[in-house]
């Protein structure tokens, strides 16, 4: 939030990293639409900590229409619309409108709101210190190497503080084991047709001083059939009640090489990724479809510049899903557990009594 006016909320612009820091402002709810779509804002906790900063924006816009609720209600089914994979989105903007319902006055919905808005940032930044701190006990136990030779991790995508608030889900444990001393490298998938990986999550460990390297995005099954990944460590959008992970397209296929090379590969993620209203990851959880011009093209500074034959078509598929038993273990805030229904339980049971 902007210390200096109620009404402007400051993000940092992720489509102009690695080249530029740039903090913009979001100063409307169609302004939130418009960085969540265009991932100028990206990652799970933090979409959905965007999402709810519209809803906030959008009560202090109601309050020039004869009917409030129902434009933030419009507002809402907006954002909704915006980015329909990660769970997070829904989650916050109905924890939102449930505060809407609850006010009376204008002034009541916003101030609710904003609170919430703080208590979101506050919960996510928490529970990725405390996946940080779980995610360090799988570290600390692999293998010993020769003196001086790092853990080589894998991730995939940006899971990093860049899409979490701070700390990450698949980064923390890996900021907490450099902060400890325990010397790491880690293995940063380019992450096509985006580049999140090449662009934001090398960009961050360069920032920590981690060693790190980019690979192209099929590089990583190499890297394990020749003993050069240690572990695994990747985010969600999505997961389900039995344990099934919708992440990055690509996640999949390193899932796949993981098991075939006994290479541990477990999922970071807050409790806030997880829908525990669907089972089967594959046929319910929705899959975004983007724009075919990110495979056509690739941004450098903001200017695009065709990769290949422009008259051919492209589908752009922006995630898949894991079958929960390709998953080693699950990384929250409460604790590590098995991909299952059962594991999953173990640690947030009020969630199935629901």
């Amino acid at each position: 939030m902007d210390d200096t006016d109620p009404g402007k909320v400051k993000y940092i612009n992720q489509n102009y990293l690695p080249f530029e820091f740039v903090v913009d402002t979001l100063e409307s709810s169609d302004d939130v639409y418009h960085a969540i779509s265009s991932m100028k804002l990206r990652g799970a906790p933090l979409i959905g900590a965007a999402a709810a900063f519209g809803i906030y924006l959008a009560t202090l816009e109601s309050a020039g229409h004869p009917d409030p609720d129902q434009y933030i209600i419009e507002t809402a089914m907006k954002l909704l619309a915006s980015r329909p994979t990660a769970i997070n989105l829904s989650g916050t903007v109905n924890r939102q409108l449930q505060a809407v319902s609850q006010a009376i006055t204008i002034e009541d919905k916003t101030n609710s709101t904003r609170r919430i808005c703080k208590e979101i940032l506050k919960e996510e930044t928490e529970s990725c210190y405390r996946i940080g701190q779980h995610g360090l006990t799988l570290i600390e136990k692999l293998p010993a190497k020769k003196k001086g030779e790092p853990i080589n991790i894998l991730t995939h995508c940006n899971a990093g503080w860049l899409a979490c608030i701070d700390y990450g889900t698949a980064t923390a444990p890996v900021y907490l084991a450099h902060e400890k001393g325990i010397p790491v490298h880690i293995w940063v998938d380019e992450t096509r047709p985006r580049n999140q990986g090449g662009r934001l999550t090398a960009w961050e460990l360069e920032q920590e001083g981690i060693p790190h390297t980019i690979i192209a995005d099929n590089a990583g099954g190499h890297l394990m059939q020749h003993g050069q990944v240690d572990l695994v460590i990747v985010g969600s959008d999505r997961t389900t009640r039995r344990g099934d992970v919708a992440n990055k397209i690509g996640t999949y296929l390193k899932a796949l090489a993981a098991k075939e090379n006994d290479v541990p590969f477990y999922v970071a993620l807050p409790s806030s990724s997880i829908d525990f209203g669907i089972a089967d990851g594959i046929h319910e959880i929705p899959i975004e479809e983007r724009d075919a011009d990110e495979i056509r093209y690739v941004n450098w500074k903001l200017n695009k510049i065709p990769l290949l034959n422009e008259k051919s078509p492209v589908l752009n598929i922006g995630f898949d899903v894991t079958p929960a038993r390709f998953v080693t273990g699950l990384i929250t805030e409460r604790g590590i557990c098995a991909a299952s229904e059962k594991g999953i339980k173990t640690l947030f049971p009020e969630k199935y009594d629901q």
